[in-house]
């Protein structure tokens, strides 16, 4: 750890979030490392830990879309849509803060260590409510959400299944007068479920570009420069029209085992399998972990 970055922030001190001061519940203390002007009104991206390619390249495709127009992205450096969006975040030359359930100098998840010594060096920050030292226990991470969603002028969840963690942040959002968005997912996943349910009870639907970038300059994340500049609005995005391939098609609607795919394609399995080698190749469509192909994000 580099000791000149490390920080603490206490409720009515000069440096302390002016945004995360007026929500219902504000940390008396924020103990911190990195770079604590990167505490400023962001957007907040999280989702699912145990995420589909589909949920972790939404993650990496919208933070990435933030991160080029200048927004800060913020969310819990958990493994999954968390983590997905720190990297891509970092990976655009952009600002990210990690809210940890934990003390903010030990690294949990041990497999976000290389994201969190980034942002601790000064590329970003890490922050907590919890003491240094302090390891990470079950009941810490509904009160890190609120602070995830404190620091954020809107939530966007990029996939939950029902129940789901992130409804606990979705719901602090709301407590705080945060926008909640959400990214639409198939009605025959659950786990999209949590996301359908979310657009359902009134969350922003952002199904591109263009919705995003809405949402962002609603809530006084982008000037007008930024808003016309950094990201093309009228780029891929991950619902966007495809071509006429049939297996794409089909596997963007609605993700499929190679088998009951090449039924409902009235086709052979081997034709099914070459198609989905080409697609996943070309990065179009990925694995899940119960064996069925869908669909990734654009890169």
């Amino acid at each position: 750890m580099t000791g000149d970055l490390r920080f603490v922030l206490r409720l009515g001190d000069p440096g302390y979030p002016a945004q995360l001061e007026l929500t219902p519940r504000p940390p008396r203390v924020l103990y911190g490392f990195g770079d604590p002007s990167a505490l400023r009104p962001g957007l907040a991206v999280i989702g699912s830990r145990k995420a589909t390619p589909y949920g972790l390249d939404c993650a990496a495709f919208f933070a990435r879309c933030a991160a080029e127009s200048g927004v800060v992205v913020v969310s819990g450096a958990a493994m999954g849509c968390d983590l997905a969006a720190h990297r891509a975040t970092l990976e655009a030359g952009g600002t990210t803060v990690a809210v940890l359930g934990c003390g903010a100098d030990v690294d949990y998840p041990a497999r976000a260590r290389d994201t969190l010594a980034l942002l601790r060096a000064g590329r970003g920050a890490v922050v907590s409510e919890f003491e240094w030292g302090m390891p990470p226990a079950r009941g810490h991470f509904p009160a890190r959400n609120r602070i995830i969603a404190g620091l954020a002028s809107a939530v966007l969840v990029v996939e939950a299944a029902l129940p789901s963690g992130t409804f606990s942040t979705a719901d602090h959002a709301l407590d705080a007068g945060r926008d909640v968005l959400a990214v639409p997912g198939s009605v025959f996943f659950h786990g999209s479920a949590g996301c359908n349910r979310l657009i359902r009870q009134g969350a922003a639907p952002v199904c591109c570009v263009e919705d995003l970038l809405d949402s962002l300059a609603g809530v006084g994340l982008l000037g007008s420069a930024a808003r016309t500049g950094g990201v093309d609005p009228a780029g891929v995005s991950p619902l966007s029209p495809e071509s006429a391939d049939p297996v794409l098609r089909a596997l963007l609607a609605h993700p499929m085992a190679p088998d009951a795919l090449a039924t409902a394609l009235e086709t052979d399995a081997v034709t099914v399998m070459q198609a989905i080698a080409r697609l996943e190749t070309g990065g179009r469509v990925a694995r899940y972990p119960d064996g069925r192909y869908g669909p990734c994000a654009p890169r």
